[in-house]
């Protein structure tokens, strides 16, 4: 992992590279966080992130687009450098970004899929019933129910 950290950070000299850490781009500061008791790929697809210069997001599905470009981005990135990107690995990670995004569009009504119309609304298809979501991205997705639109 260090040799790589000592490639990538001769590469890309703007980017900050720090150790110790969950694996996070942080665009405010080009800070990259790695762990480095952890495999390449998660470092190869947060450097994604820094090349894509992907900051904040509008929505869950801009969210799992950017997601998705990042680990495109490691696969380029894990050519480049001679190292394996698990395919599998990525889509296990996305994976959970796609449960999170389902989770959070189900009506808690009738179960339905809901349609994202604001960072934390949604609005259900079916019934019409709008809902409340949380901002956070890795906690439990709590769907809380709009006074005006309980039945």
């Amino acid at each position: 992992m260090e040799k790589l950290v000592l490639r990538l950070q001769a590469d890309y000299p703007h980017l900050t590279f720090v150790a110790g850490q969950p694996f996070c781009w942080s665009p405010e500061d080009n800070h990259i966080f790695y762990s480095v008791d952890s495999g390449a790929a998660g470092l190869l697809h947060e450097v994604g992130h820094a090349l894509l210069k992907h900051g904040h997001y509008a929505s869950d599905l801009e969210l799992l687009t950017k997601e998705l470009e990042a680990w495109q981005r490691a696969f380029e990135l894990g050519a480049h450098y001679n190292i394996p990107v698990d395919r599998e690995h990525a889509e296990d990670c996305l994976d959970t970004y796609r449960d999170w995004v389902h989770k959070r569009s189900l009506c808690p009504v009738c179960e339905s899929s809901g349609l994202q119309t604001s960072p934390q609304r949604y609005q259900c298809l079916n019934c019409r019933h709008s809902w409340h979501v949380t901002a956070a991205r890795f906690c439990r997705p709590y769907r809380r129910s709009s006074a005006a639109s309980r039945h």
